[in-house]
């Protein structure tokens, strides 16, 4: 019997990103582009519709 090991998570959705901050969806996906943007400057890629957790959790204060 194989066992499924779970992984922690490492990207935050818009829905991920609504129910953390306690806003639409349309606002999550505009705060995530917003962040994806800083990133996108300093020359990382990005996965559009998603961040990274530990680069949310050190830029949004929740």
């Amino acid at each position: 019997m194989s066992q499924v090991i779970q992984e922690a998570k490492r990207f935050y959705t818009a829905q991920d990103v609504a129910n953390l901050l306690g806003v639409s969806t349309t606002t999550a996906y505009r705060t995530i582009k917003q962040l994806n943007d800083g990133l996108k400057a300093q020359g990382f890629i990005i996965v559009p519709g998603k961040i990274s957790v530990r680069y949310f959790n050190e830029k949004v204060y929740i």
